[in-house]
């Protein structure tokens, strides 16, 4: 059985002139040859894809596979992480995660909310902001809280991010928007403690693989868990396995988004409590990092006992699942 692998490579952006933090999403090349070489070990061939634009090169050349494996992110458009689905799903390629309509969703964090919302999922107050006219009508409490709707990876969220009061939040708004040239998501700031949730599976057997709580080691960063501690987090950050009864309750809300959303294989779901001590839902990531030491859902696998050999055994599995087709192929 022959595996490609979509991914964009984060030197080969670089090099392009794009930035760090515009790159903060793409992977670093040892993550990739890791998983390659994972790959490798449970018995399938693989062939490096790439970006989208490899991968339509190579599909117009006459390049097939009998599944992806797919943690291409994008760089261009708001549905750009849908954008390799849709072509393997318009060549009739069988692909790992979640299908584009999920991942559109998924990363306009204010139609993610509005969807999720629709069916109790609790989520603090928030509203979209297009231009700076919207703040006066605006009726939300602060603090307040603001980020760009369509980024991953802690892309403009810093510390300066929460907000006390209205000149903040106009600063904070023009600064964000005239950075991402994009609508800007404002929700009501949660003080309590954040947790992410792994999650592995489709459907109704979709299960909780466990549950990380993000613990600052100061308040330098204002606790917030954004794009400066991210890239720092061997220093800023302690993460600590959570099985309390708080982690219990925002399990069910992640795996409820997960469900509700459609998510596909495996995911993970960012939870905060608000000033009550109750979890909300603050955003979901269908195509979580894949680095073997440093991305939450390899910690969070290892925290459970779970290799990363078995962790990526399990994906495939899980995908080979949903095409029939491909039970045959599947690996022992």
């Amino acid at each position: 059985m022959k595996i490609g692998l979509t991914y964009d490579l984060r030197s080969e952006y670089l090099a392009m002139g794009y930035g760090e933090e515009e790159t903060a999403e793409f992977d670093r090349e040892d993550t990739i040859t890791t998983l390659e070489e994972t790959i490798r070990s449970l018995g399938y061939q693989t062939q490096r894809i790439g970006s989208v634009k490899n991968l339509i090169h190579l599909l117009s050349t006459g390049n097939s596979w009998d599944l992806v494996f797919n943690i291409c992110e994008g760089i261009h458009g708001s549905a750009r992480e849908s954008q390799v689905p849709a072509i393997l799903d318009a060549y009739k390629i069988p692909y790992t995660f979640s299908d584009p309509m999920v991942l559109a969703i998924a990363l306009d964090k204010y139609a993610c909310k509005s969807y999720l919302e629709r069916f109790g999922i609790s989520t603090p107050g928030f509203a979209l902001l297009h231009s700076e006219n919207q703040i006066n009508y605006l009726n939300l409490r602060f603090p307040l809280f603001l980020k760009p709707v369509a980024e991953g990876t802690g892309k403009g969220i810093y510390a300066n991010s929460k907000v006390e009061n209205r000149a903040q939040l106009l600063y904070q708004f023009k600064f964000l928007q005239k950075q991402f040239k994009q609508p800007i998501l404002v929700e009501e700031y949660l003080p309590g403690r954040e947790f992410t949730v792994a999650i592995l599976g489709n459907g109704r057997k979709a299960k909780v693989l466990g549950t990380m709580e993000i613990i600052f080691k100061s308040s330098r960063h204002n606790s917030i868990y954004g794009y400066e501690t991210k890239e720092n987090c061997e220093t800023e950050i302690i993460y600590q396995p959570c099985r309390d009864a708080l982690a219990k309750q925002a399990e069910k809300i992640a795996i409820k988004a997960y469900r509700t959303l459609g998510c596909k294989d495996v995911g993970r779901v960012d939870i905060r409590t608000d000033a009550a001590g109750k979890p909300e839902f603050i955003e979901i990531n269908p195509i979580p990092g894949l680095h073997p030491h440093h991305s939450d859902l390899s910690m969070i696998a290892t925290q459970e006992g779970i290799s990363y050999r078995e962790l990526i055994h399990r994906i495939i599995s899980s995908a080979i699942g949903r095409y029939k087709h491909l039970n045959v192929a599947r690996v022992a």
